[in-house]
């Protein structure tokens, strides 16, 4: 019986031993192996450690404005705890429910099969993604910034909210931090590289546990994006001049020849016409000055609601005698738009640059796309 007890003793000690051993944790400095080294993208790294299963995301500079600013996530897996002095958001594990405040996040997780776990929302009638709508009685709306209904998000037992700021840190981090739900920053509307943009499927995709599948998926937009790219930089001699927007209050804004939308016309051979903007934001410009370029330019797109010419006639009359209105070079955004309003080319086009500058080619040089249009329509 003594023998008999002392081996369930030693059976004990080496359970408690293994058990303690897959709870270990790793020092802050030995987190410095780049498990994804971004190729495009400049807001996010993803790292781990020798030895243990657990990673960490940092996002860099998250909102327009941020200096030297960093967040961090960690994912511990394998029972393992954050590194000592370690003072970000903690994820046990992957993360099975996700509240996604932007449907741009949503994009993301859809291109690699796990849209599946979004159990919240913010504005559904607006979210496209076909799971999401299917499913509208299970997921929860919980409302926009400065009006979010906690209560909601609570009772949908989120492990983790995804979440985007603008001139500054979310409204949301206090009251996340008081609940004790972990969170985590996508800057991705801060990149202005297309390819930047939709890389940050990788750092989702690390979040749910799925990184390879997330790599593997990215992996063919940029070969894809570049074949095109240089498909048009071989073949076209003449780039139609390119008028961006419709007017706000009493300015038009202007994007950078820098920015997202200037740099898919460029590589769609087209030629953004205002190059005065060289900065990172969209700058105002009086509506004389806007007429002009509008008045010189030979297509004019992304022009707001829109649907039709006389829509936007009813919304710019003074525009509607420029030549790109009167030769119906007028193209629009918004083909993929839902009942309420919702337009999937801020939602899914993020993760589909490819598909989208084919469009932009297919307007441009409608001789180098057999390829029906996705995001974009021309006006009648």
């Amino acid at each position: 019986m003594q023998k008999c007890k002392s081996f369930l003793g030693l059976c004990l000690l080496i359970v408690l031993l293994v058990a303690c051993n897959g709870k270990k944790a790793a020092s802050l400095s030995k987190f410095s192996n780049q498990l994804y080294i971004p190729e495009y993208a400049s807001g996010f790294s993803i790292k781990g450690a020798d030895g243990y299963e657990s990673s960490i995301i940092t996002v860099t500079n998250p909102w327009q404005g941020a200096d030297s600013i960093t967040t961090q996530l960690f994912i511990a897996r394998g029972g393992e705890s954050a590194p000592e002095g370690f003072t970000g958001q903690v994820l046990e594990g992957d993360a099975s429910r996700i509240v996604a405040m932007s449907s741009t996040h949503i994009a993301m997780l859809d291109a690699v099969g796990e849209d599946g776990r979004v159990v919240g929302v913010s504005g559904i009638d607006y979210i496209s993604n076909p799971v999401i709508s299917a499913n509208r009685d299970s997921i929860g709306d919980v409302g926009y910034e400065g009006n979010i209904n906690y209560e909601l998000l609570i009772s949908l037992d989120p492990d983790l909210v995804l979440l985007y700021g603008v001139n500054g840190a979310s409204s949301m981090e206090g009251k996340l931090n008081e609940l004790g739900i972990p969170f985590m920053y996508v800057g991705d509307y801060l990149e202005e590289s297309p390819l930047g943009k939709a890389e940050w499927m990788v750092a989702l995709s690390e979040v749910v546990g799925k990184r390879n599948a997330g790599e593997q998926v990215f992996a063919g937009i940029p070969v894809r994006y570049n074949d095109l790219k240089k498909r048009v930089a071989d073949t076209v001699l003449d780039a139609p001049s390119v008028m961006l927007n419709t007017p706000y209050g009493d300015s038009w804004f202007m994007p950078s020849t820098e920015s997202y939308v200037a740099r898919l016309v460029k590589d769609a051979g087209g030629d953004y016409i205002y190059k005065k903007n060289t900065g990172h934001a969209s700058l105002p410009i009086d509506l004389e000055e806007a007429y002009k370029l509008t008045s010189e330019a030979d297509m004019w797109l992304n022009v707001g609601m829109a649907n039709t010419l006389d829509e936007l006639r009813t919304s710019c009359p003074k525009f509607s005698d420029t030549r790109c209105f009167r030769n119906g070079s007028v193209w629009n955004n918004n083909l993929k738009t839902n009942a309420a309003g919702g337009n999937d080319y801020y939602e899914s086009a993020v993760v589909n640059p490819d598909i989208l500058l084919r469009d932009l080619v297919k307007i441009f040089h409608p001789e180098l796309v057999e390829e029906d249009f996705v995001y974009y329509k021309q006006l009648k």
